[in-house]
């Protein structure tokens, strides 16, 4: 991870926006856990899990964040705003930060910092130390599995009341594990690491709401290790609204200085 980005508190505001890259509503309903079937197979479980897929055009609310890299913490609410398979919007309170990703692009800007950074996703892919793209972003915020579990073979057990799926062949710089939930067969916990640079992401869905007919996480955990470095990041989604007509209104201010990566 790139650790002068840890540095000042503004600067960690927007890596907490970035790395997620969240009144209460009527129609809201936290869901209660399933019971798991021994029985199901691997395969059965992987195709549930597709079949349960999001299907929406747009998002809009907001993100309860949490944020803390073991020295410092801050919490804060920004608004997001979702078009599914096109943009991601993040915005923070007077738009002190605000993030703009599509598949091909990702840009921030920080107006404490004068700041800003526009370019493709090896920002975020040094933030949490792999490769991601616009799909794997979405599929954090989605409740998704970070790879297409369709590609590969899995071996399954039960864990913590979960299916637990493991590649059957190991990755030779990757370990991936994954536990998806029984009732809605969406993810439970999915952990990607790196022994040997001692690095892991870990995203923990500790429950999920459905809101009309959408099953959607309500509260996530996402720990990044990287050595001797742990960050944490807790979000709860709020006042969560499907299908409305929504706008991505982002400038980046003139003036500002562009972070360059090394």
């Amino acid at each position: 991870m790139t650790t002068l980005l840890l540095e000042k508190l503004p600067k960690r505001l927007a890596v907490g926006i970035v790395m997620v890259l969240f009144i209460s509503c009527k129609s809201t309903k936290v869901l209660t856990s399933g019971t798991v079937n021994s029985k199901l197979s691997a395969k059965s479980v992987i195709k549930g899990h597709y079949q349960n897929e999001l299907d929406f055009e747009t998002l809009r609310g907001k993100m309860k964040i949490d944020y803390s890299d073991g020295e410092n913490n801050q919490g804060f609410t920004v608004s997001l705003r979702m078009e599914k398979d096109k943009a991601i919007w993040i915005s923070a309170p007077l738009s002190i930060v605000k993030v703009y990703i599509t598949p091909k692009r990702v840009t921030f800007y920080n107006k404490i910092e004068k700041s800003y950074f526009d370019g493709d996703f090896s920002y975020l892919s040094n933030l949490l130390g792999t490769d991601l793209d616009f799909e794997q972003v979405q599929n954090i915020l989605l409740g998704q599995s970070l790879f297409n579990l369709r590609d590969g073979k899995y071996d399954m057990d039960i864990a913590d009341e979960n299916y637990q799926l493991k590649p059957r062949k190991a990755a030779e710089l990757f370990k991936t594990l994954f536990q998806i939930e029984p009732k809605n067969f969406k993810i439970a916990t999915q952990q990607l690491s790196q022994p040997l640079k001692k690095r892991v992401l870990k995203i923990e869905y500790q429950n999920y709401q459905k809101i009309d007919k959408w099953v959607l996480p309500n509260e996530i955990m996402v720990t990044a290790n990287d050595k001797n470095i742990k960050n944490t990041i807790a979000i709860e989604y709020r006042n969560v609204e499907f299908n409305t007509a929504l706008n991505f209104p982002y400038k980046i201010p003139k003036g500002y200085k562009e972070i360059v990566l090394n």
